[in-house]
């Protein structure tokens, strides 16, 4: 956990997850699944039930079509069409379209701190941008949130696997003994940097995506492994 440990020395190179990090991201997407869980108001499956299968429905979704809006609307309409006991009709399909569209026309809300440490990062490490999701999507966010000058670069891999960072690490010639992966998930952000010999910083949020959800690993010998409950931690660390 964060303590009174030395500011580490400047010139690391700081690998930052978007989403749930530097802003609101999932808190909407929980918001547009109780809607469609409200509408579907099945008979017999409890909400949790219910929400259970969507889960098992946008991994099967992810695994065919990748992240993003786009993935979502199909995982609800997929699930609807799986739990309804009618056929879904142009009207009902277009209800259901409109529960992801909200997604899309909020404003980026940045998480506390971030506003006020990021910059300060800025000038005294080399941040890049590390985020899964729909390239595009992700991209439009970064422009929108007025933080993208901080960052020397924007990688958005399919997934955030070991070889993903290993891959990020080979592609700006990277040391690992002073790169971090900042992030929220346990299990894109946390525990494969920590398997690809990166240091890393978990910095908890209260509504991280169910399936993101991990046991933080231990890092293992010499590497670090921090967990802070809020960005404005890390400028004290860093």
């Amino acid at each position: 956990m964060a303590n009174s440990s030395p500011r580490f020395a400047p010139g690391q190179t700081l690998l930052l997850d978007a989403d749930d990090t530097l802003w609101e991201n999932n808190v909407y997407f929980e918001r547009a699944i109780a809607a469609f869980i409200s509408y579907l108001n099945h008979e017999t499956h409890t909400p949790a039930e219910v929400r259970l299968v969507l889960n098992e429905v946008e991994r099967e979704t992810i695994h065919e079509r990748g992240y993003g809006l786009a993935s979502f609307r199909h995982s609800l309409v997929r699930c609807f069409e799986r739990l309804s006991t009618e056929p879904i009709t142009p009207e009902k399909h277009e209800k259901i379209v409109d529960f992801s569209r909200c997604i899309s026309d909020h404003e980026i809300e940045l998480l506390p701190g971030v506003a006020e440490v990021l910059p300060a990062l800025a000038s005294r490490h080399n941040l890049i941008l590390v985020t899964k999701g729909n390239e595009v999507e992700q991209v439009d966010k970064l422009s929108r949130s007025g933080l993208a000058h901080h960052f020397t670069s924007v990688e958005v891999p399919r997934e955030k696997n070991p070889d993903a960072y290993r891959t990020v690490c080979q592609k700006f010639e990277l040391k690992p003994h002073t790169t971090w992966m900042i992030g929220n998930s346990p299990k894109s952000d946390i525990n494969p940097a920590l398997v690809a010999g990166l240091h890393a910083v978990f910095i908890q949020h209260p509504h991280t995506w169910i399936l993101e959800h991990e046991e933080v690993d231990p890092a293992p010998e010499g590497q670090h492994l921090l967990e802070l409950s809020g960005f404005v931690e890390l400028g004290v660390r860093f």
